[in-house]
């Protein structure tokens, strides 16, 4: 697929509209690939793929668990299947199934994970998926995708469609996705991207982060201080390599839509524990109980996860 010619659709799609119809047309050319909804065919933007594919889709209904369990049986045969449902359900409900099928059995079912973070907006606490990656990532054995934006939602789905172990694909951010990525390029999985150059500080971030990331460093610009940008979008295998490489840099910030228990931030700081780092480590993500719910907006400005708060943040800890 011509992913560069398209990017602008993806964008205006968001990363579930993009991955429903990259999936579609994956599976024009790969008969392995399934569908399977929890009952969210279009919401996750499955519609396209059931009408074309009836005979490789199916709704199991509000039955997360046993969405995983079906996928687990299909992927035995032979078959690729991607689960699709609210990334709080895709890895909270399901959980003992991922661990037992994906993690233990090594079965190459693919969880979804629609609306991560606070995309659920207004649906509240219940529908904010801010501990996934930490629950998912304690599991052996399952690679774990973040995209930063909707062309590299298309990449991971071509990954996916292609790979034949456990996979869970994080999709965060709204429609209007912000592009990260204007030109094509070449993804490989568990291996960072370093988007700018600066030599100050370094800021790591996934997902919907990245963009906010960028436009940090434009800030942090603006006061003189030269910040470099690494797009993690593999969560696990972490980029071990390419965070020893960067670790001279005597504070590092790390920015995620999730708790700062567990995910990238975690992530990192082991990776830097191993090299025996003496620098400082901020971790800006999801902190303390669980807030009072309201718009995505409301959310992201709620837990200090703007360009704003973070540049004040930053710029707090380097005068500190």
């Amino acid at each position: 697929m011509d992913f560069e010619k398209n990017n602008r659709m993806y964008s205006l799609l968001g990363q579930r509209g993009t991955f429903g119809v990259v999936l579609n047309e994956m599976a024009k050319e790969n008969d392995s690939i399934v569908g399977i909804s929890a009952d969210l065919t279009k919401t996750s933007g499955l519609d396209r793929f059931a009408t074309n594919f009836p005979q490789r889709f199916y709704n199991v209904g509000i039955a997360e668990q046993n969405a995983v369990a079906f996928a687990a049986g299909l992927a035995d045969q032979g078959r690729n299947p991607f689960v699709c449902t609210f990334s709080n359900f895709a890895t909270l409900r399901s959980n003992e199934f991922i661990r037992h099928f994906m993690a233990y059995m090594g079965c190459g079912v693919k969880v979804v994970g629609l609306g991560s973070g606070f995309a659920m907006g207004l649906f509240g606490n219940t529908h904010y998926a801010i501990e996934d990656i930490s629950v998912i990532r304690s599991m052996p054995n399952i690679t774990i995708l973040s995209p930063c934006d909707c062309m590299e939602v298309a990449k991971c789905v071509e990954f996916c469609s292609q790979y034949d172990g456990p996979v869970y694909l994080r999709l965060s951010g709204k429609n209007n996705n912000p592009v990260v990525n204007k030109r094509d390029y070449s993804l490989r999985i568990g291996k960072g991207i370093v988007c700018s150059e600066g030599d100050d500080i370094i800021l790591y971030a996934t997902g919907s982060m990245v963009s906010v990331a960028l436009n940090v460093a434009k800030l942090l610009e603006n006061r003189g201080i030269h910040a470099k940008v690494i797009n993690i979008h593999t969560i696990k295998p972490i980029d071990k390599q390419l965070i020893m490489d960067n670790k001279d840099y005597p504070i590092i910030v790390t920015m995620e839509e999730h708790s700062v228990l567990g995910g990238l931030g975690t992530a990192i700081s082991e990776t830097l524990a191993q090299c025996s780092y003496h620098g400082r480590v901020l971790c800006m993500g999801v902190e303390g109980n669980y807030k009072n719910p309201g718009t995505y907006e409301y959310m992201m400005e709620q837990n200090g996860l703007t360009e704003d708060k973070i540049f004040e943040r930053i710029i707090e800890e380097l005068d500190a």
